[in-house]
């Protein structure tokens, strides 16, 4: 055996008496956020009334600053005959507008400039500039009714991410960190990427925060270039043998003091897994194993670190190392103007990208237990922003209907749910809240919203606050 076996052995063999050590503080009934946690945790887990598991894991493609639904999921054909006419006060409704379009004296209708076709046969209607996802159509289950309670970007993706618009609350990662644990010894959890086609709006690392739930539960953001996860990589002159000894060292000390600390647990357990992960980083990130066939099937963008194209490979990879939610963050879509050509590129970096992903994953058998998500935050509106012309407009932030499409997990394949108004500007037919989808995709992983809760300042928190209904409908 290797010494780099021996040390993946050792490290692994003291991050499991640690968590054991742990789980017998836990199951003393010792106070603390700890023993509340379980206490909290045990009616999703342990009762017969927990929904049985369809996945195991989650990729969820984020595609921040809101995708125009006319273009992609939900096209109107039909508007083109009603170009440039002014919106009707029987769509709108007096509804809020953003302040960016709120001044306007003018609705003008602007209409996809680019066509739509029948794709698969679900014969869901598509934009025709997503012609890899459209190839896919029957694997995936459309949903075109989700609305929102935010209507400006921030609050809207903090909503889509922890359940609430207010800054502060457990992501969904950290949520199915905490009520599921981890799959893997070697690597996080939860991991993070983020590409980009254009940057407008920040994307802040409290998304993928734990918020009040213990800080083991929080994302690890995933960097392309030689450093990947910072402060990783031993110090000068500090060699692996070394960071070995200095952790034994450490949890010799705190094996020392009398008093329980979930926060210094935490710690020393993250100690151990940066260790694990310092071998087990470079393999994931080293896609030199993979056949040609599989690197085309992603597009040439996915050679270039930093890519869409190449964090949705890594994350097909970290489905097969059983990573329990990867997420991936593509900015760029927040287009108020210059939508033809500014969309076009956003679709280019991702379109093909996504839907090898899905087929990636069902080649190895990895789709019927992974759930792959692809969304905004909200949708966009009907009318142009600014002015409108035959080759160019923009459109505003829309909360009121959006699309998104999941597939695999349990997900029905080629189903196509809800439905919006002919300008796409309400739900006429099974709308779906944040908290509706946030409720589905926890029962899809084996737990009931309901239940899955955290005490803090005296009150139970979940993802889904007071709210969510499961979405039978999309259900296979």
């Amino acid at each position: 055996m290797s010494s780099d076996e021996q040390d993946l052995r050792r490290s692994a063999a003291l991050g499991a008496a640690l968590r054991t050590n742990r789980r017998t503080f836990l199951g003393g009934g010792v106070a603390g956020l700890g023993a509340l946690a379980l206490g909290s945790l045990s009616p999703a887990l342990g009762s017969s009334l927990a929904p049985r598991s369809k996945a195991k894991r989650v990729i969820y493609l984020f595609q921040s600053g809101a995708p125009s639904q006319f273009e992609t999921l939900d096209p109107k054909p039909g508007l083109v005959d009603h170009f440039g006419e002014e919106l009707p006060e029987s769509v709108r409704k007096g509804q809020r507008l953003t302040t960016m379009t709120s001044g306007q004296s003018s609705f003008p209708i602007a209409p996809s400039r680019f066509g739509a076709t029948r794709r698969g046969e679900c014969g869901a209607l598509m934009g025709d500039l997503m012609t890899h996802t459209g190839a896919i159509a029957d694997k995936l289950c459309i949903v075109r009714s989700m609305v929102t309670d935010a209507i400006n970007h921030d609050p809207a993706i903090t909503f889509a991410q922890t359940g609430s618009q207010l800054a502060g609350r457990p992501s969904m990662g950290a949520w199915l960190s905490y009520g599921l644990g981890s799959m893997n010894e070697d690597l996080p959890t939860f991991v993070v990427m983020v590409s980009s086609s254009a940057t407008k709006q920040p994307l802040y690392a409290r998304l993928w925060g734990s918020g009040f739930l213990p800080t083991r539960h929080q994302g690890v953001k995933l960097r392309s270039g030689e450093d990947p996860v910072l402060y990783l990589a031993n110090a000068p002159g500090i060699d692996r043998e070394r960071r070995r000894a200095m952790l034994d060292d450490l949890r010799r000390l705190n094996g020392l003091r009398d008093d329980e600390d979930p926060e210094r647990d935490t710690r020393v357990e993250q100690y151990e897994l940066a260790f694990r992960m310092q071998a087990a980083v470079p393999d994931l990130t080293d896609i030199s194993d993979e056949p040609e066939s599989v690197l085309e099937r992603y597009g040439p963008d996915v050679r270039r670190p930093g890519s869409f194209a190449r964090n949705c490979l890594l994350a097909r990879r970290m489905a097969e190392r059983d990573v329990r939610f990867v997420q991936l963050f593509h900015m760029g879509w927040d287009h108020h103007g210059n939508l033809p050509k500014d969309l076009t590129k956003c679709v280019k970096d991702t379109d093909q990208p996504s839907a090898a992903l899905v087929q990636d994953l069902e080649e190895r058998g990895l789709l019927d237990d992974t759930i792959v998500v692809w969304g905004g935050e909200f949708g966009r509106t009907v009318y142009s922003q600014g002015e409108l012309t035959k080759e160019n407009y923009g459109r505003d932030h829309h909360p009121r209907c959006f699309s998104i499409w999941l597939a695999g997990g349990g997900f029905a394949p080629g189903v196509t749910h809800g439905e919006t108004c002919d300008h796409s500007y309400n739900v006429v037919r099974d709308p779906v809240s944040t908290h509706d989808l946030h409720a589905t995709l926890l029962h899809q992983l084996g737990l009931d919203h309901e239940r899955l809760t955290y005490r803090f300042q005296g009150r139970d928190f979940r993802l889904t606050d007071v709210h969510g209904e499961l979405v039978r409908g999309i259900l296979a």
